[in-house]
């Protein structure tokens, strides 16, 4: 790796457009309960911890977490920090208007199989669905963490689906029921394509 000083880099007009989202990190009022939710229910593995260190005598409570990377692990996707000064989570999610300061976090799925597997699993585990929609560009689950975040489980439609016009699908929606066997049920047959020839 060659390390080079300031007065080597070129100064860009503008920001530099960012690859992705590297990872986010939650509060939570219980780290063990957390850590149940999104190993147990979700899926994600924990890869490590904070562990004292000569200038950390006393860290706090964090735990690393990664989603499966091709097979591999990756540093992390999620983390979580023990904070017991969180409010209690409201007693009912709704996407819009409600008191959390994170809307939802979606976690992708690696297809639709994947999908409607991890979608049975969590039925069978007692987990409520708080939404089931399909989007424009994604078919969507909503559910909710011990903290009141909301969850998005999804997997991504085509490519082809949504690349026309990405602003279209993003405002696309079509509710879906939530509870039931209805609620495992994904519909592949009336997919719309949007920016394609006719487009409303």
């Amino acid at each position: 790796m060659t390390d080079t000083t300031s007065k080597d880099t070129i100064v860009p007009t503008r920001a530099v457009r960012p690859s992705g989202l590297n990872h986010l990190v939650l509060n939570v009022r219980d780290l063990e309960e957390s850590h149940q939710f999104w190993t147990e229910i979700i899926g994600f593995k924990q890869v490590g911890e904070l562990h004292k260190a000569p200038d950390r005598p006393n860290p706090p409570k964090m735990r690393f977490y990664s989603g499966d990377h091709d097979g591999q692990d990756f540093h992390h996707d999620i983390a979580l920090v023990e904070n017991t000064a969180l409010p209690a989570p409201p007693e009912k999610w709704s996407m819009f208007g409600g008191a959390m300061a994170v809307n939802h976090i979606a976690i992708t799925l690696p297809d639709r199989e994947a999908w409607l597997q991890q979608l049975a699993f969590m039925q069978s585990k007692g987990i409520k669905f708080d939404r089931r929609v399909d989007h424009g560009m994604t078919h969507s689950l909503y559910i909710r963490d011990p903290n009141g975040y909301g969850v998005e489980l999804v997997y991504n439609l085509p490519r082809e689906v949504w690349e026309g016009d990405i602003d279209a699908a993003l405002n696309w929606v079509r509710p879906l029921p939530n509870e039931g066997p209805e609620a495992l049920l994904d519909d592949t047959e009336n997919v719309p394509v949007f920016g394609a020839v006719g487009d409303d």
